[in-house]
C-alpha cells in the first residue's frame, strides 16, 4: 500500500480520504456528516492509503500536544478488511509520528476494535465513553 500525507484541504488526496471516511462512518456506521466531517479538518494532517491507485484507507493526526498525536477517523473500506491493511495504515502513522519527533499517540477507539489497537501495543487508558453514539474507550502507545 502507498501512503500520501497532506494538510491541503483542496488536493486530491484529502477528497480522497474523505471518501473513505465518509463509505466507512457515514454510509457504514450511520455517523452524522457534521459529526465526521468537523472544525478539525483545517488543523489535522490527513493520510490516504492507496493500493492498486485505488484510495482503500484513510486516518487523520491532531497533535494535541508536542509530542502527543490524537489519532482520529482511521478508516478501511469493508471490501479491504481481512488483508492487514489497517495494520499498514497504522505502521504508516507511527512511522510519521516518529518521523516528526511525536511519541506518544492516543486515539478514541470504538469498542469493537480494541483488540486491533492492542495487538499493535496500544492500551485502554481510562472510561468508555459515548461518540456518535458508538461506545468508544481513549487507548495510548508510547513509542521508545
Amino acid at each position: 500500500m502507498n501512503f500520501i500525507w497532506t494538510t491541503d484541504l483542496t488536493s486530491t488526496t484529502y477528497h480522497d480520504a474523505l471518501a473513505v471516511r465518509k463509505e466507512v462512518f457515514i454510509v457504514g456506521q450511520g455517523v452524522d456528516a457534521a459529526i465526521e466531517i468537523d472544525a478539525l479538518e483545517s488543523s489535522t494532517e490527513h493520510v490516504t492509503g492507496y493500493l492498486n491507485g485505488e484510495p482503500v484507507a484513510a486516518a487523520r493526526l491532531n497533535r494535541i500536544q508536542n509530542d502527543t498525536y490524537k489519532v482520529q477517523r482511521v478508516a478501511v473500506l469493508s471490501t479491504y478488511r481481512g488483508q492487514h491493511l489497517g495494520e499498514k495504515l497504522m505502521q504508516e502513522i507511527e512511522r510519521y509520528a516518529i518521523e516528526n519527533d511525536v511519541a506518544n499517540l492516543v486515539l478514541g477507539a470504538q469498542d469493537h476494535a480494541i483488540g486491533f489497537y492492542e495487538k499493535l501495543g496500544y492500551t485502554v487508558d481510562g472510561d468508555g465513553f459515548m461518540e456518535a453514539n458508538i461506545p468508544h474507550h481513549m487507548m495510548r502507545k508510547q513509542k521508545n
